[in-house]
């Protein structure tokens, strides 16, 4: 197993033809290193497809996965304008809940019922 401790959401959508080598290099330029057992999410344009990126402390790791319908939940960008963050960390529920397509940024409220 490939040990990963935090998990960051990389917010600026990627071309899903990069490699391992040009988001390490991404992440490098943006945060300003990688650190070993962080992975780092990356998705297209159209949140269709995520690209998993993981320093194990001695190489990169680079997983892909895509949905047949629909989309990934992502962070909501205006038209025209950059998100208000590069990267986001995420908990291992909301990245559990991100990858198989669910509404991640709820899940603290959707926790509790209440009569409100």
């Amino acid at each position: 197993m490939i040990r990963i401790d935090t998990l960051w959401l990389c917010s600026q959508p990627q071309d899903m033809r990069a490699g391992a080598d040009r988001l390490l290099n991404i992440v490098v330029n943006t945060v300003g290193a990688a650190h070993a057992h962080h992975g780092y999410l990356f998705a297209n344009l159209r949140a269709t497809r995520i690209k998993l990126l993981v320093h194990d402390g001695f190489g990169v790791w680079c997983a892909t996965r895509r949905l047949h319908a629909g989309s990934f939940v992502w962070l909501e960008r205006s038209p025209g304008r950059a998100p208000a963050t590069a990267t986001l960390q995420l908990t291992a529920q909301q990245f559990d809940a991100l990858v198989v397509g669910l509404q991640w940024q709820r899940l603290g409220e959707l926790s509790v019922i209440s009569r409100s």
